[in-house]
């Protein structure tokens, strides 16, 4: 069932409302595009999302400088593991590229990687970071150049034909040996995007949430054999095996009618099941 509005949401019912109505809407149109057809229609409905919706929550987090810095230092803490000085870093659905500008200090070199240049506009980039624009499958990077390549809730955002292409994409952009995190919402949990306040399922721009059994199928299908996943929070994780997670998804799956989603949205099997991917090549 639907989740209730959390107190911390500044905006009003109308304004969510409103929101929601106008992001099914454009995510129809990419449900619904061939494939053809949607290599126009990213860059095109997050575009006319961010004009229509101005009050968009990653609009506001932008203004958020605080906050988006808390965000970042927890994200650079999870990347600090896999990243050398000398590293080429890709960065796919990098948003404002505020982490994009801080792992540049760090690193050789950046690539990121999006379908819209409109939450970055008007933002300095570092000289050693190159913002290209995808149509929403391919990396426009040199083939196997990649050392590190991370996404944080980008997969749920694609059509699943154009993941699946996309993540074939990242394999031949990684060097051998090169790693990739991926970090995308469990559908046992969801939904995640602004309709989990009147729907059951996505259907806004979460165009397919995934459960770890289906990403585990999916990454193997795209090349990538070396498989585990992060569980924790603030940046501070534990190692597990996929199957741990799969083996509870499974478990999930025997109880009655919604419980095991009620389940999964409570502490501590949220965080269980928001295991984040890491993959090599």
């Amino acid at each position: 069932m639907p989740v209730p509005i959390p107190q911390s949401e500044t905006r009003s019912f109308e304004r969510i409302k409103d929101h929601y109505l106008i992001e099914k809407e454009l995510a129809a149109r990419l449900r619904t595009g061939t494939k053809d057809e949607r290599r126009l229609l990213y860059a095109t409905v997050y575009d006319e999302l961010f004009r229509r919706v101005p009050d968009h929550p990653q609009l506001r987090s932008k203004r958020d400088t605080r906050g988006r810095r808390r965000e970042v230092l927890e994200r650079l803490k999870l990347l600090g593991h896999y990243l050398q000085a000398d590293a080429t870093y890709l960065e796919i659905g990098p948003g404002d590229c505020a982490l994009a500008i801080e792992v540049a200090r760090r690193v050789r070199k950046v690539f990121a990687v999006d379908v819209s240049r409109e939450i970055a506009a008007n933002i300095l980039l570092l000289k050693n970071l190159e913002l290209t624009i995808s149509d929403g499958s391919s990396m426009p990077v040199p083939s196997g150049s990649i050392d590190v390549a991370y996404s944080d809730q980008l997969m749920e955002h694609l059509h699943p034909d154009d993941a699946a292409e996309q993540l074939a994409n990242i394999f031949g952009a990684l060097r051998p040996g090169g790693t990739y995190l991926c970090l995308t919402p469990n559908r046992w949990s969801g939904p995640h995007d602004v309709s989990r306040y009147f729907d059951e399922e996505a259907t806004g721009f979460h165009l397919h949430e995934y459960t770890v059994s289906e990403l585990t199928l999916i990454f193997r299908k795209a090349g990538f054999r070396k498989l585990r996943v992060l569980v924790g929070a603030r940046g501070s994780h534990v190692s597990l095996p996929a199957t741990l997670v799969q083996a509870l998804e499974t478990l999930l799956a025997m109880l009655p009618g919604q419980f095991g989603r009620t389940l999964a949205r409570r502490l501590p099997l949220r965080l269980i099941l928001g295991a984040k991917f890491v993959v090599q090549k």
